[in-house]
């Protein structure tokens, strides 16, 4: 990654990033290109992104790429963003494997085109022995999808006679999430200049540091990405504690910015 400023802090990396992926459409409207344009443009993005949060030593980095609420946009717009997920895919995963980079996808992958899963189902399978970051693709993803889908599951649960009632918990319902392997969310990015978090990771980022960028998502650099990771190392993160009680039990964090 080419870095333009001096990141020579040391202090903690947030494990797991999540970036809600704005502005592709409104980049390309304004450059008066289609919109199609703006999304093969935040292909590049993504893969800047990925370098730098790499080189932070992230652990997890979950892109919002396509939500549920994206199969209401025009017919035409849904084919072209399907179809980019499989060229991107296919031209992006020798670098992943050459980078060490774990591929893995969250959402409802059943409604993909079969293009869409057999091109997923081959960068799954090529980078799936990379043991350095791991990149989440959200497919036909929204939050709502998913607690509902795990209501869903503990329901079947209790109809078998697997568990009680009383036996769902804040642990048992985070067990049937999809990232349920994984950390919550440190950082969410969002780009695009909207302050909203549009049905991502809801139960996730409950204790999330949130934070918005003016930028279209094409327009993001992997500068903007080292900021984004810096500003959030200032903040003190209380989880309902007083900065006293904070202070007191501060963890022991080895993870640290080093640029």
């Amino acid at each position: 990654m080419k870095s333009s400023g001096n990141h020579n802090t040391s202090c903690k990396v947030p494990a797991h990033v999540a970036v809600i992926m704005d502005g592709n459409g409104r980049w390309a409207k304004a450059r008066g290109y289609e919109r199609t344009a703006g999304h093969v443009a935040g292909v590049d993005a993504v893969r800047y992104v990925i370098e730098a949060a790499s080189g932070l030593g992230v652990k997890y980095l979950t892109l919002y790429a396509f939500s549920t609420e994206n199969w209401n946009r025009p017919a035409e717009e849904v084919e072209a963003l399907l179809h980019l997920i499989v060229v991107s895919l296919e031209r992006e995963t020798p670098d992943l494997v050459r980078n060490n980079v774990r591929l893995n996808v969250i959402g409802d992958i059943d409604r993909l085109t079969d293009e869409s899963r057999e091109s997923l189902r081959r960068s799954l399978d090529a980078t799936s022995r990379c043991t350095g970051l791991q990149v989440n693709l959200a497919l036909s993803y929204s939050s709502r999808w998913e607690i509902t889908r795990a209501a869903r599951r503990m329901a079947e649960m209790a109809l078998e006679g697997k568990i009680r009632p009383e036996d769902i918990d804040e642990n048992l319902v985070a067990s049937q999430m999809t990232t349920a392997s994984m950390p919550d969310p440190d950082l969410l990015i969002r780009t695009g200049g909207d302050s909203r978090i549009s049905n991502f990771l809801l139960w996730q980022i409950a204790y999330s540091e949130l934070y918005f960028s003016p930028k279209y998502w094409p327009e993001f650099t992997g500068d903007d990405f080292v900021a984004a990771v810096e500003e959030f190392t200032g903040r003190e993160r209380r989880f309902g504690m007083t900065s006293e009680q904070v202070s007191a039990c501060a963890p022991n964090n080895t993870n640290t910015l080093q640029q």
